[in-house]
């Protein structure tokens, strides 16, 4: 009879400890997620700066485009084009150039003719 005892009382005290390491574990797994969404986020802000850059680069590239004046937002494969260009030709130019850059999904030109 003490036998059986002794054994529904490690039985018992095995049981305990196995729900305390399966609690353990799962508190561990909430407690991951937290971080991700700053690591994402952080992520996709650099993924636009490069894009800014390698349009920027295109842009300086380009013949017969005066880039100094040009500048560039990137968002999502969203490049816009803003600031002034001395012709009307050269508005063409930007937007082809920006368009075939690498991972730029459109290109909005809200580029302007300068007057000087």
């Amino acid at each position: 009879m003490n036998q059986g005892k002794v054994c529904r009382l490690v039985s018992g005290a095995l049981l305990v400890l196995a729900s305390l390491d399966a609690y353990a574990q799962s508190s561990d797994v909430l407690a991951a997620p937290v971080r991700p969404y700053a690591s994402d986020a952080k992520a996709a802000k650099a993924a636009d700066r490069a894009l800014q850059k390698s349009v920027i680069r295109a842009l300086s590239r380009t013949k017969g485009l005066r880039a100094t004046t040009i500048t560039v937002r990137a968002r999502n494969g969203v490049v816009t084009l803003e600031g002034t260009v001395p012709e009307q030709s050269q508005m063409g130019l930007a937007t082809q150039a920006a368009e075939g850059v690498e991972g730029v999904t459109s290109v909005t030109n809200a580029l302007t003719l300068s007057t000087l």
